[in-house]
């Protein structure tokens, strides 16, 4: 089978598509044959090397597609059974071993594609939404990179959950992206001081939450954006890693909250990855959560989708095709 390795790290020239031998489902596994693969920003980190790993090393954490074979002792699975699943190094690849206990069903009305673009994303955002910060009617709050993958699936689900939602973008095609998917005020972040334009728009309250996947650049800005005893949740590094900082600023902002949520501890049980795979497809199926698949490209040309999404182009999700 063709997989996407790599064998040093750094830029996307160092993704090597290559032969891999066909792998085989042991006890408790299935095989399954991926027919579209999430590209994550999470990905360009463990391909430059700022997560170290041991090499050669897959890359890719998410996909969609079909049980190609099952391991002893899984009843639960069939070949054909449509399946989505995240979480699981080496996603870049025609075909992937996976726990039977981490493939999430596709149920029919909900295309292979929509599942790769939302698996990964969509329930990253509902944990942050319903569960890190769980978001209440009237509240409002601040959307960091509203008009990318997982945050126009924020912007949605906040929405959902009845608050008013600002979010930052760099241009004006995005902003109108993020308006489009429910985003109440829109900030460009290039043109203006968020977090003063945030005090401005909140009257000088400042917000309940800030869902901040930036990190470095924005740090600062988010914790001034927050009313008293308002929480940051910081869920990525875009810009690089937060400088340690003394706690002593979040009693001094307002006795502030600090959260660094994984999405791994929030679907850490079987029940708790169905509960909230299950509402996301529920609310795809019925028109509530819609997903934009930006750009795909071929699994061949995994490092110009590296590109692509380093180059801050991305409106949406980007998915590579085998």
């Amino acid at each position: 089978m063709k997989a996407v390795r790599i064998h040093s790290f750094g830029g996307p020239e160092v993704l090597s598509y290559e032969e891999a031998p066909l792998p085989e489902p042991g006890p408790g596994q299935a095989r399954v044959k991926n027919e579209a693969i999430g590209v994550n920003y999470v990905d360009t980190v463990l391909r430059s090397g700022r997560f170290p790993a041991p090499l050669p090393a897959g890359v890719g954490q998410e996909a969609a597609g079909v049980v190609d074979a099952v391991g002893p002792g899984v009843a639960e699975l069939e070949v054909g059974d449509r399946v989505a699943y995240t979480l699981q190094l080496g996603a870049y690849a025609e075909l992937s071993i996976v726990s039977a206990r981490d493939l999430i069903p596709i149920p029919d009305g909900v295309e292979t594609r929509t599942a790769a673009a939302m698996v990964m994303q969509g329930m990253t955002a509902h944990a942050l939404a319903v569960s890190a910060y769980p978001l209440k009617k009237g509240e409002t709050a601040l959307v960091h990179s509203a008009a990318g993958g997982l945050g126009l699936l924020l912007v949605q689900i906040a929405k959902r959950q009845g608050a008013r939602v600002i979010g930052t973008v760099s241009t004006e095609e995005k902003a109108l992206l993020a308006r489009e998917a429910g985003a109440d005020e829109v900030i460009l972040y290039g043109q203006t001081d968020f977090a003063r334009e945030t005090r401005r728009l909140t009257g000088g309250a400042g917000v309940h939450v800030v869902y901040d996947s930036v990190g470095k650049t924005t740090f600062e800005g988010s914790l001034d954006s927050l009313r008293p005893r308002g929480c940051l949740v910081l869920f990525g590094q875009a810009s690089g890693p937060v400088p340690p900082f003394d706690p002593q600023a979040l009693s001094s902002k307002g006795s502030l909250f600090l959260t660094r949520p994984l999405l791994a501890n929030y679907v850490s049980t079987r029940e708790e990855l169905l509960w909230r795979a299950g509402e996301l497809f529920r609310w795809v199926k019925e028109g509530e959560l819609h997903v934009r698949i930006d750009a795909t490209f071929p699994l061949s040309a995994a490092a110009e989708a590296h590109r692509y999404m380093e180059g801050r182009n991305s409106k949406g999700k980007v998915l590579l095709i085998p």
